[in-house]
C-alpha cells in the first residue's frame, strides 16, 4: 500500500493550494481518509476527514470554512482544497487511510508534502 501526497509548496497569505493523495493498493471508498498536519515543534493534528460511510466530511475548527476535503473514487485519490491560507497553516501535510473492524485496525500513511504560507 502506498499513499503519495503532492501539491504542496510556497504560497502567500490568502492564497490557495490543492493537495492530492494518490492511493495505491487499497480502495479509498472502503477507508476513512484523513488529512493531518504537523508544524515544526508541534504535535501532529488532524485537519479534515472524509468517512467511508456516506462520504461525510468533518473539519478541525482551525480550518473550517477554508478547507474542503473530497475524494475521487475513480482515480482513488483524496484531495484537500485549501483557501485563504494563513501563516499558521504552515506544516507538513500527511494523508492517512484507516479501516477498523472488530479488534483489527488497518492504518496507512503517506510521506507528507510541505506547505509554507509566507509573504
Amino acid at each position: 500500500v502506498h499513499l503519495v501526497e503532492s501539491g504542496g509548496g510556497l504560497v502567500q497569505p490568502g492564497g490557495s493550494l490543492r493537495l492530492s493523495c494518490a492511493v495505491f493498493g487499497l480502495t479509498i471508498s472502503n477507508y476513512d481518509m484523513t488529512w493531518y498536519r504537523q508544524a515544526p515543534g508541534k504535535e501532529r493534528e488532524w485537519v479534515a476527514r472524509i468517512s467511508r460511510v456516506g462520504g461525510s466530511a468533518s473539519y478541525a475548527d482551525s480550518v473550517k470554512g477554508r478547507f474542503t476535503i473530497s475524494r475521487d473514487n475513480a482515480k482513488n485519490t483524496v484531495y484537500l482544497q485549501m483557501n485563504n491560507l494563513k501563516p499558521e497553516d504552515t506544516a507538513a501535510y500527511y494523508c492517512n487511510a484507516v479501516l477498523k473492524w472488530g479488534i483489527t485496525t488497518l492504518d496507512y500513511w503517506g510521506q507528507g508534502t510541505q506547505v509554507t504560507v509566507s509573504s
